[in-house]
């Protein structure tokens, strides 16, 4: 089986196949409009005939009428058969879109990572366009324009074979052009999605860095690179429709030298008597009338060749298989201390890059409070981030609670842990659904709690719409402050026993990092708490310490031990505390 073969086998077995109905009804209206159109050049034979040469005014109701019911019927069949296919098409679109969301959803945060987040969204609205306009479009019009097709053939031959065949050599050389040009179509449809990805993810960097942007006034600097962005576009899309068009001139020509062989051939059979006007007139309106489902016809190999390639590019998306699994016994985690241990954990991004951990050993003790300590880069983010599985190690053992956390459940794993960071990650949506989306079933009293507890509150009862305010893109409407309340109140509803703290207070002026250290402090009691501080006042009252450098634990204990025997430690104490 060919490539496109297992694409187009693919694109049925998982899209279509459900469709098949509507496929069909619409094939159905695709009969009558070829029905339809056939008749209408066939009825200019009895009309000329009867009306013209023979003068015979009994058909004279009747004919117009039955003209005016063959177009009508054309009309409404087209609108039917497009209607339904659109609505296939939409369907089709959905699912597409909704396999490739899912994938973006479940795969792994390693391979998330790597991802071209501008050239996900073009392949989720560009070439999915182009599927959909395969398996909508183009089944239409291989159904609809075939049938007419041959409908018109029928008639043509039924007037006089002779020219009948003539102008059937006119389809072999359209489809020979076509294909050509189709080839020439992948190469630039590819082309053009790579710089529609490019033009994404430089808008998502506009919307992100706007402030940077006016404070460096970079306003032209941005204006020359939107335009570069967008002429390359231009140019690809250019392409794409320069290879459309050139279709045209080739089919204007052949129809021209179609006609004119026709004419003169025409001439010499009614000159023999082999051939009458009526004839003649019904034949030339049933080629004229076929001139739009053969064009169509020898276009559809590039609309094919568009949405094979597009296909090409999001199944592997949607195939995408993680990393990160379940073993095939893996067990839900018994939560007791939550107390978690790292046993010679090796670790790095890359398999030929240098390794970012190297013979970790660590412990954090259940119910107490860790901190990890080190220069930017040194490897704290990396470790904290081991603990839920988001990364997977290369050597080395990780436990909670004695468990292996490789032979637990990922979702009993991550049930059990909740983070907050610097970055605060918020939803286009109201604040109490940004505080429940840590535990959907949660009640209005829960939400109410968790949002006094984290001082939610001091800032909520003074928006207009209280806890129904939305808070727009990523919280754009809160101060930082408040967005880090709210993402604390978020980790307290979900009610963990393992809290990850990612410089949760690094970018806090002194007295919003106060009220954020009472929130944590109420977030933290009793539990298994993980801290990256930038801010060392914030961890004095560690259990424990870890000082992490270039990958590995160089020292731990508690401040005051460090302070004495770790000159990097106190290093980074005299910086902050005593300037």
């Amino acid at each position: 089986m060919t490539q496109n073969s297992l694409i187009y086998k693919r694109l049925y077995t998982d899209y279509s196949k459900k469709y098949l109905a509507k496929i069909f009804l619409s094939v159905f209206f695709s009969v009558l409009v070829a029905g339809s159109t056939s008749a209408i050049a066939w009825l200019l034979d009895p009309a000329i005939k009867k009306l013209f040469i023979e003068k015979d005014d009994s058909l004279l109701i009747l004919i117009p009428l039955m003209i005016i019911c063959a177009f009508t019927t054309k009309g409404l069949s087209l609108y039917y058969a497009k209607a339904t296919m659109i609505g296939v098409g939409e369907g089709v679109k959905k699912k597409l879109q909704y396999d490739m969301v899912n994938t973006l959803v479940e795969t792994d945060t390693q391979i998330i990572d790597k991802k071209h987040s501008g050239k996900f969204i073009s392949n989720l609205t560009y070439d999915v366009t182009h599927i959909t306009n395969l398996l909508s479009n183009a089944i239409l019009v291989l159904f609809k324009d075939s049938l007419t097709l041959i409908g018109l053939l029928l008639v043509m031959f039924l007037q006089n074979w002779k020219l009948a065949l003539i102008s059937i050599v006119m389809i072999p050389l359209a489809s020979f052009s076509a294909k050509t040009l189709g080839k020439r179509m992948n190469k630039v449809t590819t082309q053009a999605q790579q710089k529609s990805g490019f033009l994404t993810t430089y808008l998502v960097e506009l919307f992100k860095n706007h402030k940077l942007i006016k404070i460096f006034q970079k306003e032209e600097f941005e204006k020359k690179r939107a335009e570069n962005y967008l002429e390359e576009l231009k140019e690809k899309n250019q392409k794409i429709q320069t290879v459309f068009v050139r279709m045209s001139p080739i089919m204007e020509t052949l129809t021209g030298i179609m006609i004119a062989v026709l004419i003169f051939y025409s001439g010499a059979l009614m000159s023999r008597g082999e051939l009458e006007i009526n004839n003649f007139f019904s034949f030339l309106a049933a080629m004229m009338l076929a001139y739009q489902p053969v064009r169509s016809l020898s276009t559809l190999n590039m609309v094919l060749n568009q949405g094979l390639s597009a296909a090409s590019r999001i199944l592997p998306i949607i195939d995408q298989k993680n990393n990160i699994n379940d073993k095939f016994n893996a067990k839900p985690f018994v939560v007791k201390n939550s107390n978690i241990k790292f046993q010679n954990v090796n670790f790095s991004y890359e398999i030929n890059e240098g390794q970012t951990l190297k013979s970790i050993n660590l412990e954090f003790e259940g119910g107490k409070m860790t901190s990890l300590v080190g220069h930017s880069g040194s490897g704290k983010s990396t470790i904290m981030n081991l603990i839920p599985r988001f990364y997977e190690i290369q050597s080395g053992k990780i436990f909670v609670d004695d468990q292996s956390i490789f032979d637990l459940t990922i979702k009993s794993l991550r049930e059990q842990i909740s983070m907050v960071s610097q970055e605060t990650t918020l939803f286009d949506d109201t604040i109490k659904n940004n505080i429940k989306y840590a535990r959907e079933n949660a009640t209005d009293e829960e939400i109410y709690q968790v949002a006094n507890l984290s001082f939610c509150e001091e800032f909520i009862n003074s928006l207009p719409n209280k806890y129904e305010t939305l808070i727009g893109e990523n919280g754009v409407r809160l101060s930082g402050g408040e967005k880090q309340r709210l993402s604390i109140a978020r980790a307290m509803l979900k009610k963990s026993s393992i809290i990850l703290l990612d410089e949760a207070t690094s970018s806090l002026d002194s007295e919003t990092e106060t009220k954020i250290q009472e929130a944590l402090n109420i977030l933290t009691k009793n539990k298994t708490t993980i801290v990256i501080a930038h801010r060392l006042s914030t961890i004095l009252n560690s259990n424990n310490i870890y000082l992490i450098d270039s990958g590995k634990v160089i020292e731990n204990g508690k401040h005051e031990e460090l302070m004495n025997k770790s000159e990097l430690y106190r290093g980074f104490y005299e910086k902050q505390i005593q300037k």
